[in-house]
């Protein structure tokens, strides 16, 4: 029998056009108007006059690739990287950092506004620095056994063997050629995998995670342990098939929160930058009130919220999904008023009656949104809700729902903690 053909997808083959860029898209491309509708061209900044193939469908217009730039637009920067043109980490290299905190604060008042939220309560983007970010996972493949370590083309599976990061601390970026010639020395990642690299305050915390599930043989756990002492590394894990062994720990990888040690489990959540954390901490402060002594902080994580408060003085009630953050925060607040609990908010939130105790309730889900908290929070008494988000759409319908319940939004501030990428946090604070 003949072999049925692959389907493929179809592709308007359109003649080139001469467009100018309006604004820049929740992905971090250039939009334009073209003659068919919309284009999504990847490396364009606004006011510039670019030459650009229409290719592909995509939502209510076409994707497309600039193949000259004619005249640059105002905000058009050189990027510092050599790798800005073709890398996935980053898609705004080429704006100025200015620029990129007013567009971000844009998309974010777009989102709100669809819930009715004046963009007169938007405040201005706070930043955080390039050279900050100490957590990056990265893809590491391995063709003819010899290994790359990077990020993937935009849009594409291909990866570019990173040299430079100006995203990352440079401690980071001094690992990356060690860590290629490890992962080239490591048969068991096959033909690849990723590896997860955080820089805590007592050293690197690496985890090795094969695409197909594998362990080190003896040799390889061995060679591990060596580079862990060459390279004094706090510890190296081995993830597969959904659990993590500590191969070598030579001490804890250790945050300090507010001055309390924290002890983190592998492959746990924090934040990007210890910079974007503190600014966090800052406005999750400023948007409580003075008398608010009994805080519930809800997806608490390892207790990057809940230790400073508690530092400071409060009762802080600590929930979160996870069983190793919530082991990890118990141990770090011995002797501070912190309960923690592990606890699914998306099947079980809190309800009204156990809201009621509470002064303030503080949340920071994942970017799918705190939406089944949200709707408990509504019909609560809790004076103040302080919520923090990385997505603006899943922020907007959480706060919408806390307005119908009789919330009224204070102030929400935009924090861009993701340097040169589309991605945007924001707290907002809700008083009733």
């Amino acid at each position: 029998m003949r072999p049925r053909r692959k389907s493929t997808k179809s592709r308007v083959v359109a003649p080139p056009v001469t467009v100018t860029i309006d604004s820049i898209g929740a992905r971090g491309d250039g939009v334009a108007q073209g003659p068919s509708g919309p284009l999504f061209i990847p490396g364009t900044a606004p006011g510039d006059t670019v030459v650009a193939a229409p290719g592909e469908k995509r939502g209510d217009g076409w994707a497309a690739k600039m193949l000259d730039l004619i005249t640059p637009g105002p905000d058009r920067v050189d990027p510092v990287c050599q790798h800005a043109a073709t890398c996935g980490g980053c898609s705004l290299q080429h704006l100025d950092l200015s620029a990129i905190a007013r567009i971000k604060r844009g998309h974010l008042v777009e989102a709100l506004s669809r819930r009715g939220i004046s963009e007169d309560l938007v405040a201005q983007t706070r930043e955080v620095p390039p050279g900050t970010r100490r957590r990056l996972r990265l893809t590491i493949v391995r063709p003819g056994g010899r290994a790359m370590i990077g990020f993937n083309v935009r849009g594409t599976s291909r990866l570019i063997d990173i040299q430079e990061c100006p995203v990352a601390r440079p401690e980071i970026v001094a690992l990356l050629p060690a860590l290629r010639d490890l992962a080239t020395s490591m048969n068991s990642l096959g033909k690849g995998g990723d590896i997860q690299v955080t820089l805590s305050d007592t050293g690197f915390d690496l985890m090795f995670i094969p695409a197909r599930p594998s362990d080190p043989d003896l040799a390889e756990r061995q060679r591990l342990v060596s580079f862990a002492e060459k390279h004094d590394i706090a510890r190296i894990a081995w993830e597969s098939d959904g659990f993590a062994e500590p191969v070598a720990a030579r001490r804890p990888a250790r945050l300090i929160i507010a001055g309390v040690p924290v002890d983190l489990p592998i492959g746990a959540f924090l934040q990007p930058s210890r910079e974007g954390e503190a600014i966090l901490v800052d406005l999750v402060r400023a948007g409580l009130p003075p008398d608010a002594k009994i805080i519930a902080d809800l997806y608490a994580g390892c207790g990057s919220l809940s230790l400073p408060l508690a530092v400071g003085g409060a009762n802080v009630f600590a929930a979160e999904g996870e069983s190793a953050p919530v082991d990890a925060l118990r141990r770090a607040a011995a002797g501070l008023r912190v309960q923690a609990e592990c606890r699914d908010l998306a099947k079980h939130p809190l309800t009204e009656q156990e809201l009621a105790r509470y002064d303030a309730v503080i949340f920071d889900p994942p970017r799918a949104g705190a939406a089944a908290q949200a709707e408990r929070l509504a019909w609560s008494t809790v004076k103040t809700i302080v919520a923090v988000s990385c997505n603006p759409a899943t922020l907007a319908r959480d706060l919408g729902v806390l307005m119908d319940g009789g919330y009224e939004v204070q102030q929400v501030t935009p924090v861009d903690q993701f340097t040169w990428s589309s991605h945007l946090e924001a707290v907002a604070v809700l008083t009733r």
